[in-house]
């Protein structure tokens, strides 16, 4: 895996990537949403242990295995957010996409992933 700070940024570009996406800054932390929605929190940049949160179904148990991943607090979790530190045993980049991909899909408007279905392959 690549060094923590280098995948958030990766994370951060690759999430900006999506239809309608948008940097947002609330609570001093980013986030990428999709219209009002959020779709990746990224925490402060400063952090100490970088980490990404999305929000998951198919994907859950896999992400929740990964060490030190856990279901989000603030009862975020039990609606399927879960936490993935930037760790070394961090899957790779591909699969943080893939988990990516599928959170926004699970809170973007159904005409703007009909339009991410039509993007060529990323």
């Amino acid at each position: 895996m690549a060094q923590p700070r280098a995948t958030r940024r990766r994370i951060l570009s690759y999430a900006l990537g999506f239809p309608g996406a948008w940097e947002d800054h609330p609570w001093e932390e980013d986030v990428v949403k999709v219209g009002k929605k959020i779709f990746v929190f990224l925490g402060m940049e400063e952090s100490e242990e970088p980490a990404m949160t999305v929000k998951l179904d198919e994907s859950l148990e896999q992400a929740i295995s990964v060490p030190g991943a856990a279901p989000t607090g603030y009862g975020l979790g039990r609606w399927g957010w879960v936490t993935i530190p930037f760790r070394d045993t961090t899957p790779p980049l591909d699969v943080l996409k893939d988990w990516v991909d599928e959170s926004y899909r699970k809170v973007a408007p159904k005409d703007l992933v009909a339009a991410l279905d039509q993007q060529p392959v990323r």
